[in-house]
């Protein structure tokens, strides 16, 4: 079982829940290569899928792993809900939770919604992703392949590129990293990495080469073309030339680096496909694991009824 009762954000999360998560993962990262990718811990466990922004990976992978634990799943689409006809937001949740739910996975694009949810219900409550504040199980699934990749996360030198300001990902890894006692450095335009980013443990160097050189593994973020229109980033071109990493790029430095991508991805712009496609690059192995720490983080918030060694 976890400290916490919900999980909202790894700001102040505590390392051991961390740790455990991950264990617990490794566990059922074994269930997920059995012929019958299914265990019993959550049956008769009633989950609520409840999407106010449009996903596919993050929603999928939950899916995934509601029903590898034999949980009974929800899917709730704001898009198609009585939101739309003028229904405020407590009494839909309110409603949903009449219905005796026990979990509600929520992506919002309002910062702070999951923990605003939380004063409605009683249910058991995981952020999936709420504005650009935080995209904790995003971060604790890099972590775990991280763990997988290394052996450990204590002293690993993590250089988290791209745009930092937009980015929940990147929060939720700056706050998990430094509280599991890895190296952060951050890379990217400056006008996208906040100043006062560096009282949460970080550094900040905006030459790639430099980060690189230095790194064990890059986490590298998408560029997010809906936001090329506004003049933050001046052209793909350019963002490539200062901030991609490309096989040349790569190739000047005589270390393998790990890459890391929580994707989608764009080709071409902030990764290069060669790159993407090489045996440095970990990023399907960061979608499998991404169902099996979501199935570690459901198991031990909602009590699951087996034991470990049921799920070795």
């Amino acid at each position: 079982m976890l400290q916490q009762k919900h999980l909202l954000g790894l700001e102040g999360y505590p390392q051991e829940d961390i740790q455990a998560i991950i264990d617990t993962a490794f566990n059922f990262r074994e269930v997920l290569d059995r012929p019958i990718k299914k265990v019993p811990s959550l049956q008769g466990i009633t989950i609520v899928n409840l999407f106010f922004e449009n996903s596919t990976r993050t929603r999928i992978s939950f899916e995934l792993a509601q029903k590898r634990l034999s949980a009974d799943t929800v899917n709730f689409s704001a898009s198609s809900s009585s939101l739309k006809k003028g229904e405020s937001f407590k009494d839909t949740v309110q409603n949903i939770e009449a219905m005796k739910i026990d979990a509600v996975v929520m992506r919002h694009p309002a910062p702070g919604a999951p923990r605003h949810l939380t004063e409605f219900i009683d249910a058991v409550v995981i952020n999936a992703g709420d504005g650009t504040h935080e995209h904790p199980t995003q971060a604790i699934l890099d972590m775990m392949t991280l763990y997988e990749k290394f052996g450990k996360i204590k002293g690993l030198k993590i250089g988290i590129i791209g745009d930092i300001s937009h980015s929940r990902v990147a929060l939720s890894n700056i706050y998990g990293l430094i509280s599991m006692g890895a190296e952060v450095i951050l890379c990217g335009p400056a006008h996208l990495i906040p100043p006062y980013i560096t009282d949460l443990g970080v550094k900040i160097n905006y030459n790639l080469d430099e980060v690189l050189e230095w790194a064990d593994a890059l986490n590298v973020l998408r560029v997010q073309n809906e936001r090329m229109g506004v003049g933050l980033i001046p052209s793909t071109r350019e963002y490539r030339a200062l901030f991609g990493i490309t096989e040349e790029r790569l190739e000047k430095h005589a270390k393998e680096i790990v890459i890391m991508h929580p994707g989608p991805m764009n080709r071409g712009v902030e990764i290069d496909s060669a790159v993407a496609d090489s045996d440095q690059a970990i990023i399907l192995d960061q979608v499998l694991n991404g169902v099996a720490s979501r199935m570690a983080i459901l198991y031990l918030l909602l009590g699951g009824k087996y034991e470990d060694k049921d799920i070795k």
